[in-house]
């Protein structure tokens, strides 16, 4: 066994460290405080790991509790922290002396009105702080605490039940009295209480976002989604951009549950009476199994018409996943892509999984990527050569930002389709603002279409996506 050369000392770091875990919403109880220095002096504190196991088997209660006590236990007890010990030997640290300590510890034992200062200070180790922070009426002044939003409002409020906002003042006598007992060393030491009362308003704050995330468990990952849905496709990273196609397969599924079911309720027609009175001498002549007229309702078919470009490359990768995915809510579906050509993937995403059949369009095997975009030349050669395939079933969808590069629009094209088509959508990834600017052709196309819908980011495409499995 490992001798323990300072208890008193070993004591006080474990209280500080404890007070540490509580203000990060660790229950730990005075037993516990005493198991885990009894755990101490067992194992010895030569080994870190093993001072580490021997405090969380002690003071960890809670499986999701431990990657807070690793954090706090790893910056607790970091080569370069400041924070470990009581504010003396912090100053101590700083080069201030004994006797200039002792001054300090006899101004703060003569101004009764100093006490709570001290406390905030950390006179008396970060266990004064966490007794501040977790007293009944700072808990009380947290309530309603639900968002992100309101930390700020929140943290002014504990601040003010602690006693942040008289510290000021206190700190100005706290001065003043230094520099007539120390002169320009009692300057410099009020700077560095100044620079310790910054850290406290710091630690409330981050105690009072640790206390939001505790009350409210799903408001970071609620906040994360609400953010990745609404950030632009163009601003997203690598690993957002693989969180948003995973979101999209999810919205695939429930889309597809969803028009299940719609598509089963459709055939239930109105009530048969001929049909549910002859069932009823089954049952003596009691209506027991209504029957309904049945109402075959074909389903719809889908062309696709998608612009693979590079301006709008990340949002149609996005959006052909998807009709790759809902493709069996449709009787039919034919899937072209163009950048100045037309090519049909309609065989290729059948027997190829999304992820091949999507790096085998984007390396250029459908259509060549090379060139710039020519819709009016896409929209004339489609009308020429598959018109036949649009009828009052089929519903249109033109994915591109409608960037035609100063060449013929050809909108009479998109016109035609309209006029024999169910409906004509176009999911345009490009703010309306930003229509008929420059090369864009969109202010001749919009009109020729049923509806255009702007897809920038997440949220707008699952409201693309519903207005598609409504039609």
């Amino acid at each position: 066994m490992t001798k323990v050369l300072d208890p008193d000392a070993m004591v006080r770091v474990l209280g500080e460290l404890c007070a540490v875990l509580r203000r990060r919403g660790l229950p730990i109880a005075p037993p516990e405080i005493i198991d885990a220095a009894r755990a101490l002096v067992v194992c010895g504190l030569d080994e870190r790991a093993t001072v580490r196991e021997a405090l969380a088997t002690t003071l960890v209660k809670r499986v999701a509790d431990r990657p807070i006590f690793d954090e706090s236990f790893d910056a607790f007890f970091a080569h370069d922290a400041r924070a470990a010990g009581d504010l003396f030997e912090r100053l101590r640290a700083d080069g201030f002396d004994d006797a200039e300590l002792a001054a300090l510890r006899e101004i703060l034992a003569a101004d009764a009105d100093t006490g709570t200062l001290a406390a905030l200070l950390g006179a008396g180790g970060d266990a004064e702080l966490t007794r501040l922070l977790l007293r009944p009426d700072v808990q009380r002044a947290l309530e309603g605490l639900g968002s992100q939003l309101q930390i700020g409002f929140f943290t002014q409020r504990a601040s003010e039940i602690v006693g942040l906002g008289r510290a000021s003042g206190g700190l100005a006598r706290l001065r003043t009295a230094l520099k007539g007992a120390l002169g320009e060393r009692g300057e410099a030491m009020a700077e560095r209480l100044a620079k310790e009362l910054d850290r406290t308003r710091g630690e409330v704050r981050d105690f009072v976002r640790r206390e939001m995330m505790r009350r409210n468990p799903g408001a970071q990952t609620d906040a994360k989604k609400r953010r990745l849905e609404r950030t632009p496709f163009t601003s997203l990273s690598d690993v957002e951009v693989e969180e948003v196609r995973r979101a999209v397969r999810r919205l695939a599924e429930k889309l597809r549950g969803k028009a299940r079911v719609r598509r089963r309720h459709a055939r239930r027609g109105a009530l048969d009476l001929r049909r549910t009175m002859r069932l009823s001498w089954k049952t003596a002549g009691v209506p027991t199994c209504p029957a309904r007229k049945l109402r075959p309702r074909d389903r719809p078919k889908l062309v696709l018409l998608c612009d693979v470009s590079d301006s709008v490359r990340l949002a149609a990768r996005f959006m052909l996943e998807l009709v790759w995915a809902l493709q069996e809510l449709f009787a039919d579906t034919r899937s072209f892509v163009f950048v100045s050509q037309l090519g049909e993937v309609t065989k290729l995403f059948r027997r190829e999984p999304v992820g091949a059949a999507l790096g085998r369009v984007f390396s250029g095997e459908a259509v060549s990527l090379a060139d710039n975009s020519n819709y009016g030349a896409v929209f004339a050669r489609f009308w020429d050569e598959h018109q036949g395939l649009i009828d009052r079933r089929t519903t249109v969808v033109v994915i591109g930002d409608g960037r035609n590069n100063y060449q013929a629009d050809e909108a009479w094209a998109l016109a035609a389709m309209k006029r024999r088509a169910r409906a004509l959508l176009w999911i345009n990834p490009e703010r309306r603002g930003s229509w008929g600017i420059g090369d864009s052709a969109m202010h001749k196309y919009a009109p020729e279409c049923t509806r255009v819908l702007e897809v920038a980011c997440a949220a707008e495409l699952e409201d693309a996506a519903r207005a598609l499995v409504a039609r």
